[in-house]
């Protein structure tokens, strides 16, 4: 076999550069994407109807002090020259301010996404081994009763919005039915989510149920994949014990292609939870870019939105190097 000068094989340094080679790629053009994403964040902010200066001096503003407001908020500047301003700053790390209550619009942002990382943080926690105990289920009872109930709710769920979700979860647990859980995730500003989980269940629950009836069917099928493999087989000829053989053999194997999917199932509950916070009233990036939109607060539309498409991107590649090649 061939050698580099350090000792290093040509054929471990060719595996190293066809695994690299496509995640440099991959960041490559996610950074362009996020490139395009910011130009098209920015004009659609522009494009929202209305006159901020209007919007934050009231009807009554004089002209004059219109003008002098747009001048200082920059709105009189080209909007080309507006964007790289914009942009430049993100890249130095000033977000901005927010034309709502003057606050830095990072200070705004950093309890949002805390708030909305510990509710998808949450969400995953139970879904994950959640998902994987029902497809392993599944696939033990597979064409039996047990698994044609399951496939049949999980083509309902997925088939079901999540804002539908969480009205029904509201109309069963936060009504007069049962009235157990907050049907409005109250926590005061700057609380840990955590401190208040009474408020987390409703919010977490209507996330885990699509994600767990999707990657539970992913599960059972791959668990029914490797089950009828040749070593299962052998297997369970040397006299294993079944609860063994599905432990310690089929489950590893099983579980392996599912971590590229369980992936993009985080990429998905990002762009869900908007829907999700603004349903329960959650503090969440969700509920502060439709504050922002209500307010017309655009520093933090677009910083609220290049978030969202920050976080889908890094986890669609997270999904992307996991997955087999």
């Amino acid at each position: 076999m061939a050698m580099t000068a350090d000792g290093t094989s040509e054929k471990s340094v060719g595996a190293a550069l066809s695994w690299l080679r496509p995640l440099l790629v991959r960041l490559l053009q996610g950074v362009l994407t996020l490139l395009a994403v910011s130009l098209l964040i920015f004009l659609a902010t522009r494009a929202l109807p209305g006159d901020v200066a209007n919007m934050i001096l009231g009807q009554n503003a004089s002209p004059e002090q219109l003008a002098s407001l747009r001048s200082q908020l920059g709105l009189d500047l080209p909007l080309w020259r507006q964007y790289l301003i914009w942009l430049g700053g993100i890249l130095h790390g000033d977000w901005g301010t927010s034309l709502a209550n003057g606050r830095p619009v990072a200070d705004v942002l950093s309890l949002a996404v805390r708030n909305s990382a510990t509710l998808s943080g949450v969400a995953l926690a139970v879904m994950l081994p959640l998902s994987v105990l029902i497809g392993v289920i599944a696939a033990q009872f597979r064409d039996g009763y047990v698994d044609k109930l399951f496939l049949g709710m999980s083509m309902i769920v997925n088939a079901v919005p999540d804002f539908v979700t969480g009205t029904v979860l509201v109309a069963l647990f936060a009504t007069t039915f049962l009235h157990v859980l907050p049907a409005v995730s109250f926590i005061p500003p700057g609380d840990l989510p955590l401190s208040y989980p009474d408020a987390l269940v409703l919010p977490a629950a209507t996330v885990v149920i699509p994600g767990v009836m999707y990657l539970s069917r992913l599960v059972r099928v791959a668990v029914i994949d490797v089950m009828t493999t040749d070593y299962i087989q052998t297997a369970v000829l040397k006299g294993l014990s079944p609860s063994r053989i599905l432990l310690r053999h089929a489950l590893p194997n099983a579980v392996a292609p599912i971590i590229p999917a369980a992936s993009l199932v985080a990429a998905f509950t990002v762009g869900g939870v908007v829907v999700v916070e603004y349903l329960f009233a959650y503090p969440g990036v969700g509920s502060a870019l439709v504050e922002a939109v209500t307010n017309r607060d655009l520093p933090v539309i677009q910083a609220n939105v290049l978030v969202i498409a920050a976080a889908y991107f890094v986890l669609n590649l997270v999904a992307d190097t996991l997955a087999p090649r």
